[in-house]
């Protein structure tokens, strides 16, 4: 793919799109970590500085992509849990059948959940405070739709489902770096399988981690 230089405000926002749908094939093919902007240049044919005329490092690249992916997801997740909620189960069902919905949902997301795992430690870096307030900003109308359609079927968590929406954001990252070992841990589990403790499934391990939340913080009786 080569680019002519931009000079409109349409042609600057088709090679945004561009620089953020190339970023986004490469995450199908390889984690979070090893996505670099000399790569991405590279694929979106555009020398490494034109890149950052549009994005002033690789992190806002993919911190715009956390937030696209973050929007879809939560698009499907209002009807997965529209589909496999009945709202005339008692609480305990519910909190059940919402974890359920959430661990099967995020475990199909394998991007999405990497992503989560590198926010707070790499993504949020390398960042100007305008772009990460943006980011921010934009999180906060993420976390609000997220906690209403949690608290639509659970609202027995009240201001609760705030901090669980957050929560399960940071389980699902966190999990999933223990779900997808790289190739020499691999080995070293099918070379002594007593180690493959550490091999977590996510959908299983979310779906455990999910419901203990809610158990804890749901009302009693």
């Amino acid at each position: 793919m080569t680019f002519q230089r931009a000079r409109t405000e349409e042609q600057r926002e088709i090679r945004r799109r561009a620089i953020l749908d190339t970023a986004s094939a490469m995450l199908n093919e390889m984690p979070v970590a090893a996505v670099t902007l000399n790569e991405l240049s590279r694929r979106v044919g555009l020398a490494k500085p034109n890149v950052l005329r549009y994005f002033e490092s690789r992190e806002a690249v993919l911190l715009e992509l956390l937030d696209r992916f973050l929007q879809e997801w939560l698009t499907e997740l209002a009807g997965e849990l529209a589909a496999g909620v009945d709202e005339d189960l008692p609480m305990a069902g519910r909190a059940t059948a919402v974890a359920g919905i959430l661990s099967r949902s995020l475990s199909g997301r394998v991007v999405l959940c990497d992503l989560f795992g590198a926010q707070g430690s790499v993504l949020e870096h390398n960042v100007s405070v305008e772009v990460v307030t943006r980011y921010k900003r934009a999180s906060l109308d993420r976390l609000t739709t997220m906690s209403g359609l949690i608290r639509k079927y659970l609202p027995e968590l009240g201001e609760d489902a705030i901090l669980f929406s957050l929560q399960t954001m940071v389980l699902a990252g966190a999990l999933s770096a223990y779900s997808t070992p790289p190739p020499s841990l691999q080995a070293a589990y099918r070379a002594e399988p007593e180690l493959a403790r550490f091999h977590l499934q996510l959908e299983d391990a979310l779906k455990l981690s999910l419901n203990a939340t809610l158990l804890g913080v749901l009302p009693r009786g």
